[in-house]
């Protein structure tokens, strides 16, 4: 993610500003907490207090998952099997 110039770890405040613009990164971590957003956060100390990210890697597979949930539910919206479905 070109977006984030080599850094591994991304604090959940520029994935807050980036893409959950309607979240708070306290509010970002409770939904992960309660299962509503599937992503792992890092902590990057063992302190309550210690700033908290997301690994590139995880977040690179979050965005693709969603963006195959969208595709599908596109699919399905428009009517047309999905390709694993379909005969060859």
């Amino acid at each position: 993610m070109a977006q984030y110039d080599g850094q591994v770890i991304i604090p959940l405040e520029r994935i807050c500003s980036d893409y959950f613009t309607h979240l708070t990164p306290e509010k970002l971590k409770s939904k992960v907490a309660a299962g509503a957003v599937d992503l792992p956060i890092v902590a990057l100390e063992q302190s309550q207090k210690s700033a908290r990210g997301v690994h590139v890697n995880d977040f690179a597979d979050y965005l693709d998952a969603r963006h195959e949930s969208a595709k599908a539910e596109h699919e399905r919206l428009m009517g047309r099997v999905p390709l694993a479905g379909r005969l060859k």
